[in-house]
């Protein structure tokens, strides 16, 4: 070939790579955010799954040595000096992956990653009450966010890459990507989703969880083996249901946010208020005589889904999260939230005429979604934990309590795009949870 030939050839490349990139010009973002989402989606699954490893091996060794529980103060503190002394710009956690979204400042120091996993570690290891997705959340964020300058990302590129990263973080350490993608666009602002952000969460989700199930980690399965016809009382069963878990998710909120005001108003020294936050947990543990109220407390969530439970587990679960995480021990309130729900709900199956099963389901999706205000991601999930058939039912104990909780929210930096109906107008573009 001559080099005539070849310089025409080239001309005719270009004129065709310019042609089409302006005729579709979606494909250029598409290319490029599957690039940085291939990049996010591989390191934040790799970490959620080391994570998730991590996790487990020190559960099983919490319950095969429940005597290590005494040093739960001990453990308090060290997570209480670390952070005053090292991590005090990080100490916001979840709060401050939110705020960055809505006023990107400084780069959110790496170190966040670290930290809260070896803050979490220390918490489950010596039994405090605490869930994982605040961890996953926070180390996909300070991941991802070392991405920013090297890819010259813009202010709205670098926004868009951290909803991208939460995504990846809540997608792959549940199991649930679709939705992660829709919590990561839900969670920072009520009301509205990101539009040109919804490519980079579902790929980033999509691909941080096929990679930490390639790194065999398994996550786990809830089975509801009766769903019944959708009739027109038991939707109001629904109803009433969901007016349950969204009262139980506004009085979550409100109390843990309460409490922490507490601990920060009764002790002033940081690093002192896990030690006593610690010491009361290890009482408590003591004097009614079960750990079951510590940890994730998986097994109690998947028995909730088949043998009727004390009616009074919710509130006590809710008791020692509230303590563990106010006091300032790290984890997150989701799984947790998880728990409190699907006790709520199968405590209200003595109550309620439905499926036992189907309500601890509803309630394991239901305050969560009160609790965070992502109606969508929490429906969105049950259908992939559960299957499609619940859809109807999760879905109304979903927006219901979602409307019942008003403006009250575990992230105290979320703020309202959209009222959730027409008596919050006044309140409009507020930041929630003025305590």
């Amino acid at each position: 070939m001559s080099q005539k030939q070849k310089s025409l050839g080239l001309k005719l490349l270009i004129l065709f790579r310019l042609t089409f990139i302006r005729r579709y010009p979606a494909l250029l973002y598409i290319i490029k955010w599957l690039f940085i989402s291939a990049i996010t989606g591989i390191c934040v699954g790799t970490a959620s799954a080391g994570f998730l490893t991590s996790l487990n091996w020190v559960t099983d060794y919490r319950e095969a040595h429940k005597w290590i529980m005494i040093f739960l103060p001990l453990g308090g503190l060290m997570i209480g000096l670390l952070y005053k002394h090292l991590g005090k710009d990080i100490e916001a956690g979840n709060n401050l992956l939110i705020d960055t979204i809505h006023n990107p400042k400084a780069i959110i120091p790496f170190r966040m990653a670290p930290f809260v996993y070896l803050g979490t570690m220390v918490t489950h290891f010596l039994g405090g009450s605490a869930g994982r997705e605040g961890t996953a959340l926070q180390m996909a964020g300070a991941i991802a966010d070392q991405f920013t300058k090297p890819f010259k990302l813009n202010e709205g590129e670098r926004k868009i890459l951290l909803i991208a990263a939460i995504a990846a973080g809540f997608g792959s350490v549940f199991g649930t990507p679709l939705a992660g993608a829709l919590f990561g666009l839900e969670v920072f602002l009520i009301g509205r989703l990101k539009y040109d952000a919804i490519f980079p969460a579902f790929a980033s989700a999509i691909l941080a969880d096929l990679v930490t199930k390639l790194w065999k980690v398994d996550h786990t399965h809830y089975h509801i083996n009766f769903i019944p016809p959708v009739t027109f009382f038991n939707i109001i069963y629904a109803l009433i249901a969901g007016i349950a878990f969204g009262i139980c998710a506004a009085i979550f909120s409100r109390i843990i946010h309460r409490t922490s005001a507490a601990f920060k108003t009764y002790i002033s020294n940081a690093s002192f208020r896990p030690v006593v936050g610690g010491t009361i947990v290890v009482l408590a543990v003591w004097l009614i005589g079960t750990t079951k109220y510590i940890g994730l407390g998986i097994p109690t969530m998947v028995d909730s889904f088949q043998q009727q439970l004390p009616p009074y587990d919710f509130v006590l679960k809710m008791a020692f999260t509230i303590v563990t995480l106010s006091a300032g021990f790290k984890g997150g309130e989701v799984t947790p939230l998880f728990f409190i729900g699907a006790a709520l709900g199968n405590a209200l199956s003595l109550l309620i005429p439905l499926p036992m099963a189907l309500l601890s389901g509803m309630g394991f999706v239901a305050v969560f979604a009160g609790a965070t205000n992502t109606p969508l991601a929490c429906t969105i999930m049950a259908i992939e934990l559960f299957g499609a058939d619940c859809g109807v039912y999760v879905a109304i104990a979903c927006v219901v309590s979602y409307l019942l909780s008003g403006h009250n929210s575990i992230y105290s930096k979320q703020k309202i795009g959209e009222p959730k109906h027409t008596q919050h107008n006044s309140h409009r573009n507020k930041t929630m949870n003025q305590i």
